[in-house]
């Protein structure tokens, strides 16, 4: 599966058997994936659905994603730039099958941070 988080135009190749990475946020959700790869989008809380500094913009693949729960939406409601297609990234899980997530960090929560992992 690729994921690309927009606008850093960073492109990750992610096997979905090598979840959980062991960071903040569900298993294998878009928050745990970029900080296993080096990339820090904020998250204020952990990653423990308590705030909205992680929202991010599904530009493509929002039907791959888990479904968001009543406690996701309602700290959606208070994200800048709320769009349609909002999630939290320490919520949203792409499904195995997915072949391709686009997300956009969006301006206002652009606290984004890329070093690559050692190897």
């Amino acid at each position: 599966m690729r994921i690309r988080f927009e606008p850093m135009g960073i492109e990750l190749e992610v096997d979905p058997k090598d979840a959980p990475f062991g960071h903040d946020g569900r298993a294998f959700s878009i928050l745990d994936i970029a900080l296993g790869h080096g990339i820090d989008i904020e998250h204020q809380c952990g990653g423990n659905l308590a705030c909205s500094t992680c929202h991010v913009i599904v530009k493509k693949g929002f039907d791959k994603l888990s479904e968001s729960t009543e406690a996701e939406e309602d700290y959606l409601d208070k994200a800048e730039g709320l769009t349609p297609t909002s999630r939290l990234a320490c919520q949203a899980v792409p499904d195995p099958d997915a072949e391709e997530i686009v997300v956009q960090v969006p301006r206002v929560t652009r606290n984004v941070h890329f070093a690559p992992p050692p190897e």
